[in-house]
């Protein structure tokens, strides 16, 4: 899957959880559902180019997420 596909993803996903008035609940959310249904290559994809970009075009959820979900790329 594109990279650009990844990105549009996650931040449809951030875009769901934005309206959670508990700003830690929602990146917990985000978390959550990429840990849930994306594949571990999907993850580590997108960490790697979050890294490689610092975070431009992810939505501030994702980019929390990612951060602090402790996975490897």
């Amino acid at each position: 899957m594109s990279t650009d596909n990844l990105i549009k993803m996650a931040n449809q996903i951030a875009l769901y959880f934005a309206n959670e008035p508990d700003q830690k609940q929602a990146v917990l959310s985000v978390r959550n559902h990429l840990q849930m249904f994306w594949t571990p290559g999907m993850r580590k994809e997108l960490l790697a180019w979050q890294k490689e970009h610092q975070g431009k075009a992810l939505h501030p959820l994702v980019q929390t997420a990612v951060s602090e979900a402790g996975w490897e790329a």
